[in-house]
């Protein structure tokens, strides 16, 4: 104010309210994966985080599928049945068994954030590490990609979904050890969303043990895993046909075989590499468009008549339509924390919900094989996703990687912390080089105080009254020495009763005395 020297009225303004403290985002995941290309506009978005909120966006900016290539070829007489690895299947053709597998690297990145989307998301991060789709996956792309969310503070949750794709279980794991200490350790405000490295095969396998073992011993409560893969509806048979085919010419032939009467002829002729490779010849040449328009629509009219008529050609568009959208579960859980968080709280557990998109998950849990998974001996639980009859498929955990961990348990109560944390943590930044005397403190225990009373009421902290929920302590002689105070540190030492599932519900019968 203004040195009072002339007579008048003076008006002089006071805050009556100490400031507010604005609840910080929760679901805002970061995927890290391969793109079709990464553009805005003249601009290269190449390992650079771009936020986006829809799948339209991400087409935009990051293109769409991959043109995933398979080849059908005669089993050997008593070979081995490849059906337990990732993308092969098998299955009887004009009498004799063939194998269907997908070729090359698995590009699924696309479908994993449709699958996100499908379950509820929004506002996300995309980091891509590698346009066209070529090159294969690599190890270390995608451990680069971790640090280029360093400078991000705005997501709470890292993916790595086609970690999981990578050549072997050691590559994958040091991807996700990766994500872990970035989340845990260097960042400490978001967590990490775990598949298990073929996680498609049964519990009798070594894919949880591994994954275990595997992903060490620290920040695991930053960490939650999530188990079996799930057999999806992600990818239609409109979005398949035989411009799939490794050698468009070996299906035209078994095509020919089964139709000995040659009803199909017109159609089965159109299966064969010539098109094929014309297809894709004039697909980004405008000056022959009307060429292009015409093999494309004779192409979709073979592919609907033979899959109506021709059972070798049907059978083949299933088995791929199943390789393809068998996909891991981390993106979907990714967007069921986010459909949680908008429409309960982040301090309700996300489980008991269902997944979107979801035909069948690939290993049939029982309550005894979800024992191990739930509370093993070293704590690091992996969540199941189970059918139930009359119920559907849900998600039937809600752990982290600590289990053992009165603290850090669930991933509501981890989740809830680094909301408090974040939030309380910016809305203090206002006091920095404030004097740091008694006035400041009030100021600042009642901002805090108004925004955990606001928590509390909302029901995410525990307790009949405000007392029993949260306190805040700050001052002199309580959270400070005078040596504090000479450094010019303030200390805060909040306490907080963060409400927690309840994961086993014991409902006790007795018997009693008749009495009448």
């Amino acid at each position: 104010m203004s040195t009072m020297k002339t007579p008048g009225v003076y008006i002089v303004e006071k805050n009556a309210f100490p400031n507010s403290v604005v609840e910080a985002a929760t679901a805002v995941p970061a995927f890290i994966g391969y793109t079709e290309f990464a553009k805005d506009g003249n601009k290269s978005l190449l390992n650079k985080p771009w936020k986006i909120s829809s799948l339209a966006e991400f087409m935009q900016y990051f293109g769409g599928a991959p043109t995933p290539k398979f080849s059908a070829t005669e089993a050997k007489e008593g070979g081995d049945d490849d059906t337990e690895q990732l993308g092969v299947a098998t299955l009887m053709l004009n009498g004799k068994k063939h194998t269907v597998q997908r070729e090359g690297d698995k590009y699924n990145f696309y479908y994993q954030m449709r699958f996100f989307f499908s379950n509820g998301g929004g506002p996300c991060y995309i980091v891509s590490i590698g346009e066209g789709y070529t090159g294969g996956l690599e190890e270390e792309k995608l451990k680069n990609g971790i640090d280029t969310l360093l400078k991000e503070e705005e997501p709470t949750m890292v993916l790595v979904p086609e970690a999981v794709y990578l050549s072997t279980v050691d590559s994958c794991a040091n991807v996700q050890v990766k994500v872990l200490s970035h989340c845990g350790g260097e960042m400490r405000n978001r967590i990490a969303i775990f598949d298990v490295f073929d996680g498609f095969k049964d519990t009798r396998s070594e894919n949880v043990k591994n994954f275990r073992e595997k992903i060490g011993t620290e920040f695991l409560d930053y960490g939650a895993s999530y188990y079996p893969w799930l057999n999806t509806s992600i990818v239609s048979d409109t979005d398949i046909s035989f411009l799939n085919f490794n050698d468009p010419d070996a299906i035209a032939a078994l095509l020919i075989a089964e139709d000995k009467d040659k009803k199909l002829e017109e159609f089965t002729k159109m299966v064969s590499k010539a098109n094929v490779d014309k297809f894709f010849e004039l697909i980004n040449d405008d000056d022959k468009k009307d060429e292009f328009n015409k093999l494309e629509l004779d192409i979709k009219t073979a592919h609907k008549v033979l899959a109506r008529h021709s059972s070798v050609y049907s059978e083949l568009m299933r088995e791929m339509l199943l390789i393809i959208n068998l996909l891991p579960p981390s993106t979907a859980m990714a967007g069921i924390y986010t459909l949680v968080d908008g429409t309960k709280e982040v301090w309700k557990a996300p489980a008991n919900i269902g997944v979107a998109n979801v035909i069948s998950p690939t290993v049939s849990i029982s309550f005894k094989d979800q024992e191990d998974l739930n509370v093993p001996m070293n704590g690091k639980a992996v969540n199941a996703i189970r059918y139930f009859v009359g119920d559907g498929i849900k998600v039937w955990g809600a752990r982290t990687l600590d289990g053992n961990s009165l603290d850090w348990r669930y991933i509501n109560v981890r989740r809830t912390m680094i909301m408090l944390e974040e939030s309380i943590k910016n809305a203090s930044k206002a006091y920095v080089f404030e004097p740091n005397v008694a006035n400041t403190w009030v100021s600042v225990k009642s901002m805090i105080s108004n925004f955990l009373n606001g928590i509390w009421k909302r029901g995410g902290l525990a307790g009949a009254v405000p007392e029993d929920a949260y306190s805040v302590h700050i001052g002199l002689g309580d959270t400070m020495t005078p040596e504090d105070i000479l450094e010019g540190i303030m200390r805060i030492t909040i306490l907080v009763a963060i409400s927690r599932p309840a994961e086993f519900i014991e409902i006790t019968f007795q018997q009693q005395m008749q009495k009448s």
